[in-house]
């Protein structure tokens, strides 16, 4: 399995994410830069934390335009897996390949902390590495991640089980406690905790390497 990193201008988790992939997984990567267009050579599309552009204008707005969003538009219509952390979230909300979108903190701090989660599903190929139910711990780092949404857009990720995380302390504010969903196919996950920053024993935690592992797996496998 190949794994594409996107880098922003402003990104400061790709190399995190670059770590966990290709140094604890032994899988390929690749850096894309956010003006490369063809990723057709990458099975995984990584969108890392950090703050495209500066966190000009609104989180995730301008990157949402740089050249490589189209072909990740594209593939991800194809069924190819992405994944969106944090910053990378925000992306993935402001191109429309997730709905809602991540606003300022409740009290309008910046937080930077270990939180709990608790799985909501672990039926896709991204969380099939944990138990139902199952609560985890993973760091957030974000002043902008108040999950928001109208009511009908809740309902329907509700109904349509595309809630993948939920908040067991809800830092934020964010709406029902999403700490992250998915796309009605399941191939686009977009969370603001970060699973690569808890993938290390060296750094006391791996709950977020089992969402790695998961997909690899089932990639690999096929299981």
């Amino acid at each position: 399995m190949k794994f594409g990193i996107v880098v922003f201008p402003g990104s400061n988790c790709d190399r995190d994410v670059v770590y966990v992939t290709r140094d604890i997984l032994n899988q390929p990567t690749r850096m894309v830069w956010h003006q490369d267009t063809d990723i057709s050579d990458v099975d995984v599309i990584i969108l890392p934390g950090g703050f495209s552009y500066g966190d000009y204008l609104r989180c995730g707005a301008i990157a949402r335009f740089s050249p490589v969003m189209s072909s990740v538009i594209e593939e991800a219509h194809k069924g190819k897996f992405v994944l969106g952390i944090c910053n990378g979230f925000q992306v993935l909300t402001e191109a429309g390949l997730l709905p809602g979108a991540l606003i300022r903190n409740r009290d309008l701090h910046f937080i930077c902390d270990r939180v709990a989660l608790k799985v909501e599903r672990n039926d896709l190929p991204w969380t099939q590495g944990y138990q139902s139910d199952e609560n985890i711990v993973l760091p957030v780092a974000h002043g902008e991640g108040r999950y928001y949404a109208d009511q009908k857009t809740l309902a329907e990720l509700e109904d349509n089980h595309q809630v993948v995380f939920r908040y067991g302390d809800n830092p934020n504010g964010s709406l029902r406690d999403i700490a992250g969903i998915c796309n009605r196919q399941g191939n686009v996950l977009g969370m603001m905790p970060h699973p690569e920053r808890a993938a290390d024993a060296m750094l006391g935690s791996t709950d977020g390497l089992k969402l790695f592992e998961g997909l690899l797996e089932k990639v690999l496998v096929g299981v």
